[in-house]
């Protein structure tokens, strides 16, 4: 293999767990909540729709358009969440947006554990890597932050490729940025989405989901892409 395509929810990275997230953004709004009602909060908000948990179990007819949108265009992605959000009533003011925003830092986040190594054995090899996600706002600052920017060669993402996975299109964008064939790439993830990838020519290898922090498998990655 010459190079690596890895998706990022639910592959590198999980969100963190859900009453943690909410109670952060309590405190961002200036409100401490305990646990118990954390909780019970990050229940409902996760069942209406949460960026990184499961399809919401229902999408009001407003925001039906956005939600088609929201990993297309960035304030279709900010929009779909916050409007989902905002149909639990919390008595938070500002609750909402406090949600979104965690989302867009990387302590919103929790890395799998074999990560930072996995990344950093393809590079000392030489095999390229790319994130290829179906997301509406700018992963890079994160991985900045996370000291693994100069592990990832290129990102295809899909607000900027204007394409979303299983469509064949994004992955091989991915290929183009990195200047690879695909039949000589392997596609890494952990949904049919991601699956599509065999349709632009890919291998594919889908991992099992795991919570956060928990090992999810990732260092497979280097048996299959190191082979001889």
């Amino acid at each position: 293999m010459e190079a690596v395509l890895f998706d990022f929810h639910g592959t590198l990275a999980q969100v963190e767990e859900a009453h943690e997230w909410v109670r952060h953004a309590a405190a961002a709004c200036g409100v401490t909540l305990e646990r118990i009602r954390a909780t019970a909060l990050a229940d409902r908000l996760v069942t209406a729709g949460r960026a990184g948990g499961p399809l919401p179990a229902r999408v009001p007819p407003r925001l039906a358009e956005i939600w088609a949108d929201r990993d297309l265009y960035p304030y279709a992605h900010r929009g779909a969440y916050t409007g989902l959000a905002e149909t639990v009533d919390a008595g938070i003011e500002g609750f909402a947006e406090a949600l979104y925003e965690r989302l867009l830092v990387p302590e919103g986040w929790v890395l799998y554990p074999a990560v930072a190594d996995t990344l950093g054995a393809l590079r000392k090899a030489g095999v390229k890597v790319a994130v290829v996600s179906n997301i509406g706002f700018d992963i890079r600052p994160i991985f900045a932050a996370w000291g693994l920017d100069a592990l990832v060669d290129a990102y295809a993402l899909s607000y900027e490729v204007g394409r979303c996975k299983p469509d064949p299109g994004i992955f091989l964008r991915a290929c183009g940025m990195l200047g690879v064939d695909p039949e000589r790439t392997l596609m890494v993830g952990d949904t049919p989405a991601d699956a599509g990838a065999v349709n632009a020519g890919c291998a594919v290898l889908v991992l099992p989901c795991a919570d956060p922090g928990r090992d999810n498998g990732i260092g497979a990655v280097l048996d299959l892409a190191l082979r001889d």
